[in-house]
């Protein structure tokens, strides 16, 4: 049983988790490049992270080092998005985030290089058995996904990498002023690339929702699935353990693959290789987590 105090908390992660989700979809629906959805979701995602740092107030009690390594994480936020969404317009809703979950496994190679420990040989193992699930997804989609399947995988290796830096600096500032400073870095590296792409004569076929159900989809993707989703964690984060938050974030991609199937109906061009491949690499993303909590009941 739920206990009964934990159950706002409960349903406010799952539902933050469900957005995120979400994301991969609303990005299969809005027709735009992947750089100027990733422009339109910070942009958007910043102004609205304003109300909540008291519209810059917070941002003065930052030393300007620390000003800095957040800019420079959100560097990083940015790369991971463009190639969390061009494997999304590459490949598909489904692929692209289960190619997401291999986070895991890249973090536990990441992160004892960033912290400088010693690395964690149960981690490193549970990670390494999703390798026998991607080789079923790889060999077992159509070739024209080949490229996706890179690009999510490198989105992936930039996820591990700002999940270990922010674990690094999460207790130097604010959530809230942290995620805005991050994501301000974010938009304004995405706007540089944009600036470069044209100084060079490349020029993408559209820069604005073409309809107002794109604005619409647009709209939710930054304010509900980005902004709203991140303050429900937060808020979530305050009464559950970091085992119990960690545990159901694992849940995105499969979240994830049911509304694509759902919504997107991909289940139609996906065969049943490639759910015993995503089948897989949900199980080691489990193991370890399910190994730390037995471990600490049995001390």
């Amino acid at each position: 049983m739920v206990d009964s105090n934990k159950l706002v908390p409960y349903l406010q992660i799952h539902l933050a988790v469900i957005l995120f989700g979400f994301t991969a979809i609303l990005g299969d629906l809005i027709h735009l490049p992947a750089i100027i959805l990733v422009w339109w979701r910070v942009l958007l995602t910043v102004i609205s992270l304003l109300f909540f740092i008291h519209f810059g107030r917070n941002l003065r009690q930052l030393p300007i080092s620390l000003l800095i390594r957040y800019l420079g994480i959100g560097v990083i936020i940015g790369l991971h998005w463009i190639c969390f969404y061009g494997s999304l317009k590459l490949s598909n809703a489904s692929i692209c985030l289960i190619c997401l979950s291999t986070t895991t496994f890249f973090t536990s190679i990441i992160e004892p290089i960033l912290t400088k420990k010693n690395i964690n040989k149960i981690e490193v193992f549970t990670g390494s058995l999703m390798i026998p699930g991607m080789i079923l997804i790889v060999n077992n989609v159509d070739t024209g996904y080949f490229y996706g399947i890179i690009v999510g995988l490198l989105s992936a290796l930039f996820a591990a990498i700002f999940s270990v830096l922010n674990k690094i600096y999460i207790h130097e500032a604010d959530p809230y002023t942290m995620s805005f400073v991050e994501l301000s870095g974010s938009w304004l590296f995405v706007s540089l690339v944009l600036i470069v792409m044209h100084i060079f004569g490349i020029y993408l076929n559209s820069y604005l929702p073409a309809t107002a159900i794109e604005w619409l989809w647009l709209i939710i993707f930054a304010l509900v699935c980005t902004t709203l989703a991140q303050i429900l964690t937060l808020k979530a984060l305050k009464h559950l353990s970091a085992f119990t938050v960690s545990l159901t974030i694992n849940l995105e991609p499969i979240y994830g693959i049911i509304l694509a199937i759902i919504i997107l109906h991909e289940h139609n061009t996906l065969n049943g290789m490639f759910y015993t491949g995503a089948a897989i690499i949900a199980l080691s993303v489990f193991l370890y987590p399910i190994y730390l909590r037995i471990k600490s009941k049995s001390i």
